[in-house]
């Protein structure tokens, strides 16, 4: 899917050429001549009319198989890109497509200033029976709060932004891009929705990617005080229902955790990983981006996670490795060091 239109509408349309020149890449055609392009799109997602990129060979699978009308990759993978899909092709794809993004969205972190301090609440906004705005709370265009909501005061509601049925906002809370769902809990100063950290290097330093994509909590999902959930790069960030995640917690761009899991305060999830059902990650574990940890697997306290996880592993350790072998390896290195047990 494209971005959320709600969220993120297209500031133009562009064909091949323009593309091209937009992002310094070399056009080659392969499929139809006459197509515009309105939007961006994960490789999995794109449809005739979308723009999508290659920039890591994990996403070579879903490349043969994308239906993007356009896609930007280096020389070495065009041969695989399907019949119907035309190319940028790029040494550098992720610039390239950071320019694109950045053509369609040039303001892709906007909606702060929906109304004045005595219109906090714009008057498309709906609020719910029995919910309670707290004092100095904002209310965006056309959001939706649904009812028996607690609202806490100075908290911030964006645009187009969706809270479902009895959910609780501590102080000053801000939600944008977002859909949670009901009975879910945001502690005092969590950030819902905020920019990932996405960026590409060019020669004359860092090039924003932007941030298109939403956040979306499931029911019954309670997060901690000063915690932040980054939105989707392209594709949706989403915590899966009956999730706890503790203080000081951050989940970046693209991830997906699974349902019922557990993450402990000062945990660091980098983009794009898939956490599965019912896993624990103790504190202070630190999770590298574009990985994959199986159902019901234990991270315990400062694991540092290089490599997939299997479903039901315990690991430990940085960087981690199983917690039998953790700990072989702290009495090896106790003993060599001459440590006596205390």
């Amino acid at each position: 899917m494209p971005p959320d239109p709600r969220f993120f509408p297209p500031a133009d349309s562009f064909d091949l050429e323009q593309l091209a020149e937009i992002s310094g890449a070399n056009a080659l055609q392969k499929g139809p001549a006459d197509i515009v392009y309105t939007d961006v799109a994960a490789l999995d997602d794109a449809v005739e009319n979308l723009v999508s990129f290659l920039d890591n060979k994990m996403y070579l699978d879903q490349f043969r198989e994308t239906k993007a009308g356009c896609c930007i990759v280096l020389a070495d993978y065009a041969d695989q890109a399907p019949a119907a899909t035309n190319l940028l092709v790029s040494d550098t794809p992720y610039l390239a497509y950071a320019r694109i993004a950045e053509a369609f969205h040039p303001d892709a972190d906007r909606s702060y200033c929906p109304g004045q301090a005595d219109d906090a609440v714009h008057p498309s906004a709906t609020i719910g029976e029995g919910t309670i705005l707290g004092a100095g709370a904002v209310v965006g265009l056309k959001a939706e709060i649904g009812k028996n909501c607690r609202i806490g005061p100075n908290s911030f509601i964006g645009d187009a932004v969706r809270i479902d049925d009895n959910c609780r906002l501590g102080p000053s809370v801000s939600v944008r891009f977002a859909h949670i769902g009901a009975n879910v809990t945001l502690s005092a100063g969590v950030r819902i929705g905020e920019a990932g950290f996405g960026f590409a290097a060019s020669p004359t330093g860092a090039v924003t990617v932007p941030q298109i994509g939403r956040v979306l909590i499931e029911d019954n999902v309670e997060i901690g005080a000063n915690s932040t959930v980054d939105r989707g790069a392209g594709p949706d960030t989403v915590v899966g229902a009956g999730t706890r995640i503790d203080n000081l917690v951050q989940i970046g761009h693209n991830v997906r955790i699974g349902k019922g899991c557990i993450i402990v305060a000062q945990s660091g999830v980098a983009g794009s990983c898939t956490i599965g059902n019912g896993v624990q990650i103790g504190g202070q574990v630190g999770i590298a981006g574009h990985l994959n940890i199986g159902d019901g697997a234990r991270l315990a306290a400062q694991s540092g996670v290089m490599r997939d996880i299997a479903a039901g592993a315990t690991v430990s350790g940085s960087p981690s490795v199983s917690a039998k072998q953790h700990f072989r390896q702290v009495a090896t290195l106790s003993r060599l060091a001459g440590a006596k047990d205390s």
